[in-house]
């Protein structure tokens, strides 16, 4: 005896129980209904789709009062009906993942930017600093050397050095050589904040790609081009 011997009432009792026990989706009935005409028809039978129809959107296949005593729609259509509006809510929870993933990227981008120009503005500090820093102590020390006897061309000079400064070189080195530390500490703390946020940026852009992927949409671009012409050659085959 075959399963094609089988009566439709068996058949129809095994989809419920499939159906009922989470066995067999709707995708599954699908595929029955173009296997042969008689599962086709199996396939339509109403009790079946109010049973996945109960057990995939158990919050809305009660029906109320008022609806009760009019003529209920065919289990198969509202459940197509369901499915579809149940997609658009999915697809439009999708898209704004990726929008809310897209803001992060971009607000860390900014971040990044703005950590960098504070870097670039804080280098052109203790650049400025620096350069400042090694006039006066040009000036320190050509101060020290006029109490040394030197040839009159290079006394000269340093008497020069020394004249042209006009602030106090003691303080002034004690206060550049602060804020020359200072500027290092500020870069050592940007640097971190822009490694930190980097990282982050990393971990956004992998989300908003994951919020992108879609297994359809995609399948074309990830499958080799090689692939196809082995397909033609076996169906040729």
């Amino acid at each position: 005896m075959s399963a094609s011997d089988l009566p439709d009432e068996l058949w129809a009792r095994v989809l419920e129980l499939g159906a009922a026990s989470a066995a067999l989706g709707f995708r599954d009935l699908c595929c029955l209904a173009i296997a042969s005409r008689r599962l086709r028809r199996l396939s339509l039978h109403p009790p079946l789709w109010s049973a996945l129809l109960s057990r995939d959107f158990p919050s809305q296949s009660q029906p109320s009062s008022s609806s009760s005593q009019q003529q209920q729609p065919d289990p198969k259509s509202l459940y197509r009906t369901k499915f579809e509006r149940h997609k658009l809510r999915m697809a439009e929870a999708r898209r704004r993942a990726v929008y809310e993933a897209e803001g992060r990227v971009v607000a860390c981008r900014r971040r990044l930017t703005e950590l960098e120009e504070s870097m670039c503005a804080e280098g052109d500090r203790m650049k400025a600093t620096a350069q400042e820093l090694d006039s006066l102590e040009r000036v320190r020390r050509a101060s020290v050397a006029l109490n040394v006897w030197q040839p009159q061309v290079v006394h000269g000079r340093q008497k020069q050095l020394v004249q042209q400064c006009t602030v106090p070189v003691d303080s002034r080195l004690s206060a550049l050589h602060m804020e020359l530390k200072v500027c290092k500490q500020q870069i050592a703390t940007y640097k971190n904040a822009y490694n930190k946020e980097k990282l982050k940026l990393n971990e956004y852009e992998e989300a908003l790609r994951r919020a992108k992927y879609h297994p359809m949409q995609n399948s074309s671009h990830t499958s080799p081009p090689g692939n196809e012409p082995q397909a033609k050659r076996k169906r040729l085959k």
